[in-house]
């Protein structure tokens, strides 16, 4: 299915199911090609109705797939219902997989400390676990930038199969984007704040507001000035988007 943002710019969520998802990474991994994996929410159709740099790299990502209840909610409304898969659950079953089909795993992104606690959890999490890159940016670093291009060349001559991209939109899609020139044989994955959750550098919302999609009131509390201001851009989006998808149906 697609959505539409408000000047017409469209995202495609191109697999509905976890288990269409992990049969397409089993066998991209298994045959050494490398994807972009993007998980689209309400803060990235806000962003890519008015970037047209980060809708071009949503333009070119291979798998796309549903972060948030609200996307979930405009599938259905859409007729054509996609399964809740933010990529902070994610993270481990794809470590799994990767360690399954013998492939080692890397991280680029977020700090030198909390990729080593993810890297720990991760470890314990999934035996025969192989790290074979790791990577904390300095401050400033661009994902377009001569640095960006050398970490990519290092990461496919690590021989890593699936990488997480936690950079933050939209320098992480704009970095995957690059891989698929530089990194030709290694997954990118888009996953945001996932490893921090890992290693405890930031608090995921308890289980039982996930359940009842209060999520993002969560993060608004743990962080107001930053996520306020995000959230009222999400909500004010959110009725055309409804319209569009009833409408698509």
């Amino acid at each position: 299915m697609s959505l539409i943002t408000r000047n017409g710019r469209t995202v495609r969520i191109t697999h509905d199911t976890q288990e269409a998802l992990f049969a397409t990474l089993r066998e991209r991994l298994r045959h050494r090609r490398g994807f972009r994996l993007a998980t689209v929410n309400l803060d990235h159709m806000t962003r890519i109705g008015s970037d047209a740099r980060f809708a071009r790299a949503y333009d070119a990502m291979d798998i796309v797939v549903a972060d948030g209840r609200p996307i979930v909610w405009l599938s259905r409304l859409a007729g054509r219902p996609a399964q809740l898969m933010p990529g902070s659950d994610l993270v481990v079953p794809l470590a799994r997989l990767a360690t399954d089909e013998g492939r080692p795993i890397a991280m680029i992104g977020s700090t030198e400390e909390a990729l080593q606690g993810a890297e720990a959890y991760l470890r314990a999490e999934v035996p025969g676990l192989v790290v074979a890159y790791r990577l904390a940016p300095p401050m400033g670093f661009d994902p377009e930038g001569p640095a960006a291009e050398d970490a990519l060349r290092d990461l496919e001559a690590s021989g890593a199969g699936l990488c997480y991209l936690a950079l933050g939109a939209p320098k992480q899609e704009m970095m995957a984007v690059r891989g698929a020139a530089l990194a030709p044989s290694v997954g990118l994955a888009c996953f945001g704040a996932g490893l921090d959750f890992l290693a405890g550098h930031q608090r995921r919302a308890p289980r039982w507001m996930r359940v009842l999609a209060l999520e993002w009131l969560w993060r608004a509390l743990e962080a107001p000035r930053r996520m306020v201001p995000r959230y009222a851009r999400c909500f004010a989006i959110l009725p055309g988007l409804a319209w569009r998808a009833w409408r698509a149906r």
